[in-house]
């Protein structure tokens, strides 16, 4: 199955060196520079001329694009990334699993923050939350092996502020606007729950054009939300597709830049022919692209 869905995480200058660095914690993970900037730019875009534009990550079969700008924004807690180290990977050999989640968290607390230690929390046997010296944001969970199987890497949205209570609404709508799509388990916090509002979403999943992520509220008091420092790509046939999934999310008219949108809640998206590597390539199409909101395909 081919990836329709790609978190693009944005860097501050140094995206292929941290592809290097993923490539060299996370199991089974390659990393390249697949696009450049033009030799020729804007003159504020002067310092990236012919350096590179993305990297992808290859995470066990499932692509990440780390995008290498400027330090306008920066990856947070709203968006994480799960890696789901179920024994079954390691031929159902628990200690395995668990050498090999120890020795990524070891990796990705060098240099970062710790939000959750690694260690044993009533949810998980063993569990923690790493905010990597990126600012990329990872939860570490070991499963149990009778346990649904699920892929190693799963992104997940924590909705807070004023979009706080609106995560299970949040899955509902994306389901109804991909195909192959579900909401799956849910979990809400009890009634006597005293750290979130009882009702709202503890831990959720869903699934979009047959991939998985999952969902929690965070609650009003975080000092952080959605923004462009993580956006999800949506990789298009055509324009027809393109403007299905461009009038669906977008919500934001200020936001809508270079196939860029915000959705109702906040959320980032860039919805992209999967050809944009051949339009790119044809003269003037970088001048063109920067000239958008809504990428048209026949004006490149």
């Amino acid at each position: 199955m081919s990836q329709k869905i790609v978190p693009n995480i944005w860097f501050d200058r140094n995206a292929e060196e941290a592809g290097e660095f993923y490539a060299g914690i996370l199991p089974g993970t390659t990393s390249k520079v697949v696009a450049r900037y033009p030799d020729e730019v804007a003159d504020w875009q002067e310092e990236f001329a012919g350096k590179p534009l993305t990297v992808d990550v290859d995470v066990d079969g499932y692509q990440l694009t780390l995008i290498n700008a400027g330090s306008e924004f920066r990856p947070n807690p709203s968006v994480s990334f799960m890696l789901i180290f179920d024994p079954v990977r390691f031929g159902d050999d628990r200690e395995a699993a668990r050498a090999s989640m120890d020795a990524v968290w070891a990796g990705l607390a060098d240099g970062g923050t710790v939000r959750m230690e690694l260690d044993t929390y009533p949810f998980s046997p063993r569990y923690g939350w790493v905010e990597d010296r990126y600012g990329v944001n990872w939860q570490l969970v070991l499963t149990n092996p009778e346990g649904e199987t699920r892929p190693f890497l799963i992104p997940q949205l924590m909705f807070t502020e004023d979009v706080d209570g609106k995560a299970r609404e949040a899955a509902e709508f994306y389901t109804s606007v991909f195909p192959d799509a579900e909401v799956g388990y849910v979990a809400v916090h009890p009634p006597q729950a005293s750290h979130a509002q009882p009702g709202t979403v503890m831990f959720g999943e869903f699934r979009l054009a047959d991939q998985w992520f999952s969902m929690m509220d965070g609650g009003s008091d975080h000092s952080f939300t959605f923004d462009c420092g993580v956006s999800l790509e949506v990789r298009v046939a055509d324009q027809q597709e393109l403007d299905h999934y461009w009038d669906a999310l977008t919500a934001v008219p200020d936001a809508e830049v270079c196939g860029w949108l915000a959705d109702k809640y906040g959320l980032s998206w860039q919805i992209i022919p999967e050809n944009m590597g051949e339009l790119m390539a044809r003269p003037g199409a970088y001048a063109k692209m920067m000239q958008m909101k809504k990428l048209i395909i026949d004006d490149f």
